[in-house]
């Protein structure tokens, strides 16, 4: 029986140590879809996930990953990639399928200022804040949104780092949602950032502009895989109403 949300969550730990047991491929599969609709920045959807169940390449990626016992003892893994290199063709695809909700007759005034403001925002926008020449335009950009946030709000996250940021938060969203996603159904993951990006990179055939924001191990969890009870800070310090 699948878990309710909250008990999905509260199952959920980083496990360390797993059964010499056989998880479903399709299982995982379904886990990666609810991922795949995890919010994500301008529904951009800079992201991969490469679910790895090659048994030779599970050996290499758990030697990029120093052998640890997450890695060693895992079923199957998936590594969660970041493509922010990928915005140009992700920001068409958005626009295609807008467009074409809005491709009726006899449009009110108001759908149209909205289909005028989705074309700017995609055709124009997107392409500014992606958009970089040796760090030269980001520069710009950035002593530009300085001056004008003067004078009123103004987004500041303009520079091809900070979108690297971006693409990076996207595609951990998509990872809490397949880890709660997986818990639901009994399965255990842990998320590892403890690897050699590069190797992996090679392994898995991945373009120089990819870049791995974790790799997360599956299977079905040892009693001891789990090192004790669950620490975490009193929730006062960390909660504030405002």
């Amino acid at each position: 029986m699948e878990k309710t949300t909250s008990d999905a969550i509260a199952y959920r730990r980083s496990v360390r140590l797993y059964r010499n047991e056989d998880i479903d491929n399709k299982k995982v599969k379904q886990c990666l879809l609810n991922a795949s609709i995890a919010p994500t920045s301008s529904n951009l959807q800079l992201w991969e996930f490469h679910h790895i169940t090659s048994k030779e390449k599970m050996a290499k990626i758990s030697m990029a990953c120093f052998n640890q016992s997450a890695a060693k003892s895992a079923q199957q893994m998936v590594a969660f990639v970041s493509r922010k290199d990928l915005w140009r063709s992700r920001a068409k695809a958005n626009l295609k399928f807008l467009n074409k909700q809005f491709d009726k007759p006899n449009l009110s005034s108001q759908l149209l200022r909205r289909k005028k403001q989705i074309n700017n925002y995609y055709k124009k926008i997107i392409p500014t804040i992606y958009t970089d020449f040796f760090g030269v335009f980001g520069l710009i950009k950035f002593v530009g949104v300085l001056i004008i946030g003067l004078f009123r709000p103004i987004y500041r996250q303009i520079r091809l780092s900070d979108m690297r940021i971006v693409a990076h938060k996207s595609a951990a969203l998509a990872a809490q949602n397949f880890m709660i996603s997986m818990a639901a159904i009994n399965y255990d993951t842990c998320p590892m950032e403890g690897f050699d990006s590069l190797r992996v990179k090679k392994i898995l055939n991945l373009p120089s502009d990819a870049e791995i924001t974790m790799i997360i191990s599956c299977g079905i969890r040892e009693e001891k895989g789990v090192y004790g009870p669950q620490f975490r800070v009193p929730f006062e310090q960390v909660y504030f109403e405002v």
